[in-house]
C-alpha cells in the first residue's frame, strides 16, 4: 500500500462513474481532497451513492486549507488544481493525483511532487491484482462523458499487456 495522495476532481469522477472509488483503499490507504475539489465534484456531476460511502468511511477526507491560495498557483492553474498542491505541501504529502498537464507539471516541476493521473491508478491497480483489465474501466470512464487521449488509452493497454 501506498502513503496517502491527494486528488483533484477530474480522477475522482473519472474512477466514481468507472465504480472504482475503492481502489483508493488498497492503492493509497486514504485520499485527502481539498473542500474546493469537493465543491467541483458534486457540482460537476450527479454522483451516485460511493462517493458518500467513501468519505462516510474516511477513505476520501475532505480537508479545508488553513491558508489561502497561493498567488502564484492561483495565477497559474484552476482553484482544485492549486488547492490540491497547496494541500499536499501543508500536509506534508509528496504525491498528487491530478490528469491535467499543466496541474501535473507545475505540481512536479515546481513543488517537486510524485504526479499520478487516473490511468496510472488504473495500472497500478492491475499490476496490484485488484482488477483482472484496465480496458473495461477505461471504456466506461470514455463512455460516461470522460475524455482520455486515445494515444495515453494505447499506451496504457500497451503497458497493461492488453494492446491489440
Amino acid at each position: 500500500m501506498m502513503s496517502s495522495i491527494v486528488s483533484n476532481t477530474g480522477p475522482l469522477i473519472a474512477l466514481e462513474r468507472a465504480g472504482l472509488l475503492h481502489l483508493f483503499g488498497p492503492l493509497f490507504g486514504q485520499v485527502v481532497i481539498p473542500t474546493a475539489v469537493e465543491r467541483e465534484f458534486l457540482a460537476g456531476h450527479p454522483t451516485g451513492t460511493t462517493y458518500f460511502e467513501a468519505t462516510a468511511s474516511g477513505l476520501i477526507q475532505v480537508s479545508t486549507l488553513a491558508m489561502p491560495l497561493d498567488p502564484l498557483l492561483k495565477s497559474l492553474l484552476d482553484e482544485g488544481e492549486a488547492a490540491v498542491i497547496q494541500l499536499a505541501q501543508a500536509m506534508g504529502i509528496n504525491q498528487v493525483l491530478i490528469d491535467e498537464r499543466k496541474g501535473r507539471k507545475v505540481a512536479r516541476d515546481i513543488y517537486g511532487l510524485r504526479t499520478l493521473g487516473t490511468v496510472r491508478v488504473l495500472l497500478e491497480a492491475k499490476q496490484s491484482g485488484l482488477i483482472d483489465s484496465i480496458l473495461q474501466p477505461l471504456e466506461s470512464m470514455r463512455e460516461n462523458g470522460y475524455r482520455i487521449h486515445e494515444d495515453i488509452v494505447q499506451a496504457a493497454l500497451r503497458q497493461a499487456g492488453e494492446a491489440f
